[in-house]
C-alpha cells in the first residue's frame, strides 16, 4: 500500500507487485511508481505497509468526538501487536483489529510511553499514601486499569472513568461481557443507579458529560471519590475537543476540588505551520475541531494556561523532547528496530506537534513532574582542518538502505523511485573480493497506482 498526501487528503494506491530475483539483484530493490495527481496539489510521499482503512462519516457534535475514541483504540491495538508496547487488554476493545503503518504505530508508542511514564511516576510517589487515586477524563475504551491491575500496581489506589453516556454504556457491556475483563472486577458488582455503570472496589466507570462540573462533582461523590487523596487527573487527547471555555472550566474546577493532584494531559499544539493547518484540516473533516490551539498554540502557551488556572508548577515537553530526554537509549534502540521505516522526517514533525504535559497542586505532587527537557550536554563542534593523517580500519558492517527520490514527468504526474534493503551486503569486503550477490532481504515493486481518496489517520485521536 501507498499513500500519497495530497491537499490534506491521504490517497492510497494499490499496487500490482511483480518479484524478480535476477532483477533484485541487479536493481537492489529498486522500485518504479508512476503516480497521477491533482494538477498542482500540496503532495508528501507515505509509504506504509498494507493497511485497512476506517472511513468514518461526518457526524453531529459530540457523537463525531466519541468516534475518536474507536478510531484511536484499533490503533493501539495494532501498535501492541507489533510489539511497541504491552497490553493484552486493548484487544477486547475491538471488534476488528487493524494494522496501522509503522509512523502511525510509533506515533501511538509514544503517547502511550508518556502516559504510562507519568502514571508510573505518579504511583511511585504516592506508594507510601493510605490511598491513591486516578480520575481518567473522557476515558473511552482505555484499558490502563486492567493492564495497572493485571501489573499489581493499585495497592491502595481506585481508579475513576468519566466520559459521556453512551461511551460508557458500550464500555460497560464490552466488560460485563468478556470473562477476562470481567474477573478482575469484583465477584458480586453491586446493582447501582444513575450514571455509575460499573462500580467495583477498585474500579468505577460513570457516564457523565465532563463539561458539566456539577454533575460530574456529584457522580465522583457518590462513586465514593475522596477529594483529599492525591489524585492523578488524566486527560488523553480530550479537552482539545471542547470549547476553551469549557476545557479552561475543567481545568479550574480540578484544580480548586483536588488539592493534592497531577494533571497529566496529552494534546496537540502549532496549528499554524504546514502539518499544524494539515492536522487542524483533518480533524475538522471529521467534524471534530482541536478549539483551543490558536489560543494555546504551544507549550510555553499551555505552561501558563495551567499556572493561570490554579495550577502551582507545571512542565510541558513536546514529544521530541519527551522521547529523547526521557525514553532510555537502549528502549529506543528496540523501538526503532520494530518494522522498517524510512519516515524520519514525519516522524519528528508529528511528535513536534504532540505534547505531554503534568501540572500539580501541593507539595508531594512536585515530585511526580516530568522532569525539564534536558540541555544537551553535547559540545558544539567547529570544523578544523588538520595536516594529521586518519588511521582508518576496516570492520564488518551491516547496513539497511532506505531510499526514495522523486521528479515530474510531465503535467500531472510524478515519477518516484527508490527502494529499501534489510541487513545489506552483509560484511564490508576489500577491493579484492566480490560482493555476495543477494541482500539479506529485500523488496522490489513496480506497477501503475490507482488512486482513490481516504481520510488520513496520522494524526492521534
Amino acid at each position: 500500500m501507498v499513500s500519497v498526501w495530497s491537499n490534506g487528503v491521504c490517497w492510497s494506491m494499490s499496487l500490482t507487485v511483480c518479484l524478480s530475483s535476477a532483477l533484485l539483484s541487479l536493481l537492489n530493490a529498486f522500485i518504479f511508481i508512476v503516480v497521477t495527481v491533482p494538477r498542482e496539489a500540496e503532495w508528501t510521499l507515505v509509504l506504509t505497509g498494507t493497511m485497512p482503512t476506517t472511513n468514518r462519516k461526518k457526524q453531529g457534535g459530540d457523537t463525531a468526538v466519541q468516534g475518536t475514541n474507536d478510531s484511536s483504540v484499533v490503533s493501539k491495538v495494532s501498535a501492541a501487536a507489533q510489539g511497541y508496547f504491552h497490553d493484552v487488554f486493548l484487544q477486547h476493545f475491538v471488534c476488528k483489529a487493524a494494522r496501522r503503518a509503522p509512523l502511525i504505530n510509533r506515533g501511538y508508542y509514544v503517547r502511550w510511553r508518556a502516559v504510562d511514564y507519568c502514571v508510573r511516576r505518579f504511583l511511585l510517589v504516592t506508594d507510601g499514601c493510605p490511598r491513591r487515586q486516578i480520575l481518567s477524563l473522557g476515558a473511552g475504551f482505555d484499558s490502563a486499569y486492567f493492564r495497572l491491575h493485571a501489573d499489581e500496581a493499585l495497592d491502595r489506589a481506585v481508579v475513576f472513568e468519566v466520559d459521556f453516556p453512551d461511551v460508557a454504556r458500550r464500555k460497560a457491556a464490552l466488560i460485563k461481557s468478556n470473562n477476562t475483563l470481567r474477573g478482575m472486577l469484583d465477584p458480586h458488582l453491586p446493582s447501582r443507579t444513575g450514571p455509575e455503570y460499573v462500580a467495583s472496589s477498585r474500579y468505577h466507570l460513570l457516564g457523565v458529560d465532563v463539561r458539566e462540573e456539577s454533575r460530574v462533582e456529584e457522580a465522583l461523590g457518590a462513586a465514593g471519590l475522596d477529594w483529599a487523596a492525591p489524585t492523578l487527573i488524566l486527560s488523553e487527547v480530550v479537552l482539545t475537543y471542547m470549547e476553551a471555555k469549557w476545557s479552561d472550566a475543567v481545568i479550574s474546577w480540578t484544580a480548586k476540588l483536588l488539592p493534592q493532584s497531577l494533571f497529566v494531559m496529552y494534546e496537540q499544539i502549532r496549528p499554524l505551520d504546514p502539518f499544524g493547518r494539515i492536522m487542524q484540516d483533518h480533524f475538522l473533516k471529521l467534524n471534530s475541531t482541536l478549539h483551543a490551539l490558536l489560543q494555546y498554540p504551544d507549550t510555553a502557551a499551555q505552561r501558563h494556561r495551567f499556572l493561570d488556572k490554579g495550577w502551582e508548577q507545571c512542565v510541558c515537553l513536546d514529544m521530541n523532547d519527551f522521547y529523547v530526554g526521557l525514553v532510555p537509549e537502549e528502549e529506543r534502540g528496540r523501538v526503532e528496530s520494530l518494522e522498517p521505516f524510512d519516515e524520519y522526517e514525519e516522524w519528528h514533525q508529528k511528535c513536534s506537534h504532540y505534547f505531554i504535559l503534568t501540572a500539580s497542586r501541593g507539595a508531594l505532587m512536585t515530585q511526580a513532574l516530568l522532569s525539564p527537557a534536558p540541555v544537551s550536554s553535547v559540545p558544539s563542534i567547529c570544523p578544523s582542518w588538520s595536516p594529521s593523517a586518519l588511521s582508518v580500519q576496516t570492520l564488518p558492517v551491516g547496513v539497511e538502505g532506505l531510499g526514495m527520490a522523486s521528479t515530474w514527468v510531465s503535467p500531472g504526474q510524478v515519477l518516484l523511485t527508490g527502494g529499501s534493503s534489510r541487513g545489506g551486503r552483509g560484511p564490508v569486503f576489500d577491493s579484492t573480493t566480490p560482493l555476495p550477490l543477494f541482500p539479506e532481504e529485500v523488496w522490489w515493486y513496480m506497477g501503475v497506482a490507482h488512486l482513490h481518496s481516504t481520510q488520513s489517520e496520522a494524526f492521534s485521536e
